[in-house]
């Protein structure tokens, strides 16, 4: 009895389910409202990865203009919408107002969460297309995802930003853009690359803050946009691609443009191209282009070393407690950094670490930065940006 315990009373097969569809349905997860909970949509988000699809995941208390920017700019196919505050009546319409605004209007929504019977109908007739209740399986939800997928058409918006969304997504999952795509390369293309867990999407989101501040008071610097890569499942090649959690959209809405790609390895294969289509794209409203890039790699090893070719310059981070010199001087990343990040740097280890960094560095910069607390930031973009 005691050995049953330890064990889930049923497990969610992982299988591709999304294999005969077009494309990998892209379906994007968030939290509306004052919803502080977050482990159910976790775990939707896990039983649709391990279906095959490829998960955004947005994070908590979002706002329905930000849920309908992310949604526009990853592309999605479907927009899975829970809340537990009682106010879906309220913020229901206003996400579906928002994709309106921001070009896709076309995106369906699906709601969950805490949902009255008797209010489901008035939801639908507003433009809902599918609500769940407590207790749905998981098995239905995906089923619901995989019926949102359609055959992508190349024109679908007059809005410059929803177009470039789905220019990237014909190109990355084709290789066969939109013909008459405009297209130019950006003035700043910066990679920042280094292990699983140093933080890199916390320090690309201040990166990204940093810059957008003194946007507005330089706009010489033009508009910023991030392509941030995670793996895919080898098993379903679905991919849970949570990288935009760490950016708040709330305060940042149309500031910058975020795409999340998921990949096998060091597949860059239509890299260069996507630079090219993000720098080409006009901008709404009179917005000028977009000239800073940052891609953000996939956790690197120590021979992933492929995104030098793709960028102007690299920042590889790490934090403290990784390696001693010798783990250091054997790793081929080292020789494709511009720039070393030293984050984390309020842990233990961040002196030694430091002291092997300048060892190996030779004239490249070594730079200490806290990225949860902004602290280096302002220091690392302008050794990356000017």
């Amino acid at each position: 009895m005691a050995q049953s315990l330890q064990h889930a009373t049923t497990e969610f097969e992982k299988k591709d389910r999304c294999a005969d569809l077009d494309h990998r349905p892209r379906v994007l997860l968030g939290k509306m409202g004052l919803d502080g909970h977050d482990r159910g949509v976790k775990v939707i988000a896990r039983a649709l990865r391990d279906s095959g699809a490829h998960v955004i995941y947005s994070g908590l208390w979002q706002t329905p203009k930000s849920l309908a920017i992310s949604a526009r700019d990853e592309d999605c196919d479907v927009i899975a919408a829970s809340m537990m505050s009682n106010s879906h009546l309220v913020l229901g319409p206003r996400l579906l107002e928002s994709l309106k605004a921001v070009g896709r209007g076309d995106i369906p929504v699906h709601m969950g969460g805490i949902l009255p019977q008797e209010d489901i109908a008035t939801l639908k007739e507003m433009g809902v297309q599918r609500c769940f209740t407590t207790g749905v399986g998981l098995i239905d939800i995906v089923d619901a995802v995989r019926s949102t997928v359609k055959k992508r058409a190349e024109k679908i918006s007059d809005h410059p930003t929803a177009q470039l969304a789905r220019d990237v997504s014909l190109l990355h999952e084709t290789g066969k853009p939109r013909a008459d795509a405009p297209r130019r390369r950006p003035q700043r293309v910066i990679g920042v690359t280094g292990s699983p867990g140093a933080g890199k999407s916390t320090l690309v989101a201040q990166l990204v803050n940093e810059h957008c501040r003194r946007a507005k008071d330089d706009a010489a610097l033009g508009r910023v946009a991030v392509v941030a890569f995670d793996p895919m499942s080898p098993i379903t090649s679905g991919a849970l691609l949570g990288d935009r959690l760490r950016v708040d959209f709330n305060t940042l809405d149309e500031s910058v443009f975020y795409r999340s790609l998921a990949i096998r390895g060091e597949d860059y294969h239509a890299l260069d191209e996507i630079i090219e289509l993000i720098g080409g794209a006009p901008g709404a409203d009179s917005a000028g282009p977009i000239d800073t890039v940052f891609i953000e790699t996939v956790g690197a090893g120590q021979n992933e070393t492929r995104i030098r070719d793709h960028v102007d310059k690299t920042a590889l981070v790490l934090v403290p407690g990784m390696g001693d010199a010798v783990q250091m001087d054997k790793a081929g990343i080292l020789e494709i950094a511009d720039i070393f990040v030293c984050n984390k740097a309020d842990h233990p280890g961040q002196n030694e670490l430091m002291r092997d960094l300048r060892d190996i560095s030779g004239k490249r910069p070594v730079i200490e930065t806290v990225a949860t607390r902004a602290k280096g930031v302002a220091e690392l973009y302008d050794a990356l940006v000017r």
